[in-house]
């Protein structure tokens, strides 16, 4: 399905003169699709990182949203991530969007900030209707909300948002053993869960690899990342049509 980019839309309002940008990956679609906010890791402003992921889950009938936030901001992150999500509620609508049709997903550090916000969903009326994390850990702090989203698994009241994990077996940044680790407390709790492991490694799993040159990730055109990013499109996908 042919895709429209629209790059650096602000966000947030001005900081010291600087606003936080996101880029908008439209589908050639008619109708209101289901929105997708995709978070990138800890690296500063790194949207581009997930640029590649975007466009084939935008190609699989999505309207995703990919915001530059920083983890290094005083409040880690929060404010952003949290902007970020506040547009997509008020501007999704017009790019084609249903913002009541949000799947929240994220990559990495941004794993655990979906996985987060979704498990303490209910200080108002909206949560999103499934979260994907992608590589992340989640027995440490989430920079969406405080608190550690292993345990709000294991003590909060059970969710009905599905949670969609994605890690790749080779991962040796984060080991999969957190995203399996996740899996069993969501269970526990009669959560409904589900872990899909790819054959690649931590930036494969989102169609990238760390170039040293940048010291940072960029698109990848590796076999392994290329059929495991179109696997995390996927997933995506199907989050959105059985969730939402």
């Amino acid at each position: 399905m042919p895709v429209t980019v629209t790059r650096d839309l602000p966000y947030t309002t001005p900081v010291n003169g600087r606003r936080q940008l996101l880029d908008v990956y439209r589908p050639d679609h008619d109708g209101p699709v289901s929105a997708t906010l995709l978070w990138h890791g800890s690296g500063t402003d790194e949207k581009d990182t997930l640029a590649a992921l975007a466009e084939e889950a935008a190609g699989n009938g999505l309207l995703v949203l990919v915001p530059d936030w920083n983890p290094a901001a005083p409040d880690r992150g929060r404010s952003h991530l949290l902007a970020s999500l506040d547009w997509l509620r008020d501007r999704a609508g017009g790019f084609g969007g249903d913002p009541d049709r949000t799947v929240l997903a994220g990559w990495s550090a941004g794993a655990g900030a979906a996985v987060g916000v979704a498990l303490r969903a209910g200080s108002d009326d909206w949560r999103p209707c499934a979260v994907v994390g992608v590589a992340g850990r989640y027995d440490v702090t989430a920079r969406s909300t405080g608190t550690v989203p292993l345990a709000d698994a294991e003590d909060l009241p059970a969710s009905p948002t599905p949670v969609h994990l994605v890690h790749g077996t080779g991962d040796t940044d984060v080991p999969g053993h957190h995203s399996r680790r996740l899996l069993d407390a969501l269970r526990d709790q009669g959560r409904p869960a589900s872990l899909t492991e790819p054959d690649t490694d931590h930036a494969g799993v989102v169609m990238a690899e760390y170039d040293p040159v940048l010291g940072r990730c960029r698109r990848s055109r590796a076999e392994h990342a290329v059929r495991a990013g179109q696997q995390t499109a996927r997933i995506l996908a199907q989050a959105a049509a059985s969730g939402c």
